[in-house]
């Protein structure tokens, strides 16, 4: 059944005054003129977040615009979910991989090599368009775990470029030794990096090796002048746009649970940053995504 318990996933929350999750969810947005895809979302955290299932989640949002999504899973058990669900639901397809923060300790335990194989088969599958969320993190993980971290990026390249597929990349403080890697061993043909969060200087990196620049809602916060900049440079035929949902829920609800639906606030606000009018930037952006991952609604690759 396409309403399966998503998996408990781990969650910063805001609070509200007495201390507890504000866990209510923002009103629906207006509907946008055209519809448009969220590049990378996690359908299966829930742990308290909010009360939709997933196939509620997507019906909330195809009432705004939001009509198809990439399922993105961090670990094998939430990548065997995500293929699983793609090939159920046709708004869907689906990304499998490792998180960065998680390849440590997946390294340690002696187990990278076999679940790198068990992605290897989930790649092969028909709606499993990308390997991602995969990269090089250095807020979470300590100088001892950076090696791993190194090892396991580099075979999630492999994997995207020997199934050609799309690579979406976890890049956080890590901005010059993710390039390096990208042209050390050789980027996929369609790279895309998820929640951008570079400045003008990576944004013009991108735009010269025809990366992808895929925005969040972290694009609207207050205190994220530097993306809104690099927006300003990246080539548009490069945006995509995604909620990240459950996390980075566009201001002004930032701090409460995201989920797809949402996406229109972040669309509009880019729009709007761009002197571009909404139906536009929804073609664009649309057209991006489809020229990465192919169609929907079919199984094979365009």
């Amino acid at each position: 059944m396409c309403d399966k318990e998503p998996l408990a996933g781990g969650i910063r929350a805001r609070k509200d005054s007495a201390g507890k999750r504000d866990t209510t969810l923002p009103p629906l947005p207006e509907p946008l003129p055209v519809p448009v895809i969220d590049n990378h979302t996690h359908l299966e955290i829930a742990d308290g977040m909010h009360s939709l299932s997933p196939t509620q989640s997507l019906r909330r949002a195809a009432e705004v615009g939001v009509t198809r999504i990439v399922q993105v899973g961090t670990d094998l058990r939430t990548s065997e979910w995500s293929a699983e669900f793609a090939a159920r639901d046709k708004r869907v397809l689906a990304a499998v991989a490792i998180h960065p923060n998680d390849a440590p300790e997946v390294k340690a335990a002696g187990k990278l090599e076999f679940q790198l194989g068990e992605l290897d088969r989930l790649a092969a599958l028909p709606r499993v368009r990308a390997i991602g969320e995969t990269g090089l993190d250095y807020f979470r993980t300590a100088e001892a775990g950076r090696a791993a971290q190194a090892e396991s990026f580099e075979a999630h390249i492999a994997l995207a470029k020997k199934h050609g597929v799309a690579l979406q990349i976890h890049d956080r403080d890590a901005h010059d030794d993710v390039v390096a890697t990208l042209l050390r061993v050789g980027a996929p043909e369609r790279t895309v990096f998820h929640c951008f969060s570079g400045d003008v200087e990576l944004a013009k990196i991108c735009n010269d090796h025809g990366w992808y620049m895929s925005f969040a809602g972290t694009v609207t916060f207050k205190n994220a002048p530097q993306l809104r900049e690099a927006l300003a440079v990246a080539d548009r035929n490069l945006v995509l746009v995604e909620t990240d949902a459950p996390f980075l829920t566009p201001d002004p609800f930032r701090g409460r649970p995201n989920a797809p639906y949402l996406l229109p606030y972040t669309v509009r606000r880019i729009a709007a940053e761009l002197e571009m009018e909404v139906a536009q930037l929804a073609e664009q952006v649309t057209a991006n995504a489809l020229g990465v991952y192919g169609s929907w609604d079919a199984n094979e690759q365009e």
